[in-house]
């Protein structure tokens, strides 16, 4: 069960619900993943909006991994989505800004905040 202290979020993935956490690991993971030097060119490169595919799978096997689910990327790039990407990258994207700090939902961050990550 997906508990928004700790940054997680619920979404339906291959059929089932999944927790997805961004871990220290997840955004050391994303870093590498995604060519980016440092914690704020992460945030930088995410808060663009612009995300291949490629990168959602990163984000999500990250996200899904740190959320206790042992899949990897080619294993989550397999996994339906039975409402579509738009979903699943807007979870993918709150897991994000919780993880830093600025999801006004779950992270105790002030209502109204802009989450860098959540504009996908």
């Amino acid at each position: 069960m997906a508990n928004a202290r700790r940054g997680d979020v619920s979404v339906v993935i291959g059929g089932e619900v999944r927790t997805l956490r961004i871990t220290l690991g997840a955004l050391a993971e994303l870093e590498d993943a995604l060519a980016a030097e440092d914690l704020g060119a992460l945030a930088t490169r995410l808060a663009e909006g612009r995300l291949r595919a490629r990168d959602l799978v990163a984000i999500l096997g990250a996200a899904l991994r740190g959320g206790g689910h042992p899949l990897a990327d080619a294993d989550v790039a397999a996994l339906a989505l039975e409402d579509g990407v738009e979903p699943v990258a807007r979870a993918a994207m709150q897991a994000l800004a919780r993880a830093f700090g600025t999801d006004a939902e779950g992270s105790g961050a002030e209502a109204g905040a802009n989450p860098p990550a959540a504009r996908a």
